[in-house]
């Protein structure tokens, strides 16, 4: 039982009418990004990100944090 055109549309008018215009950008994108991480997972096309070490943004989020010792209160 294929959908037709008019079965096609009544179900993106529920989902404008459900989520909103303002979220729909947003919901195909996520959705877009799910099926192809599910796409990666199944051919085996692996980004990992820890493979090439630690990021910049990483590096200098640590370089702006005290030391671990200077926020202990001294005994």
């Amino acid at each position: 039982m294929p959908f037709g055109p008019l079965e096609i549309g009544i179900v993106l008018l529920i989902v404008l009418v459900v989520f909103g215009p303002k979220r729909l950008p947003d919901l195909g994108r996520s959705l877009g990004s799910g099926m192809r991480e599910f796409k990666d997972s199944i051919t085996g096309n692996h980004k990992d990100e820890d493979d090439d070490g630690p990021s910049k943004l990483t590096a200098a989020a640590k370089a702006d944090e005290p030391d671990e010792a200077a926020k202990r209160p001294a005994s």
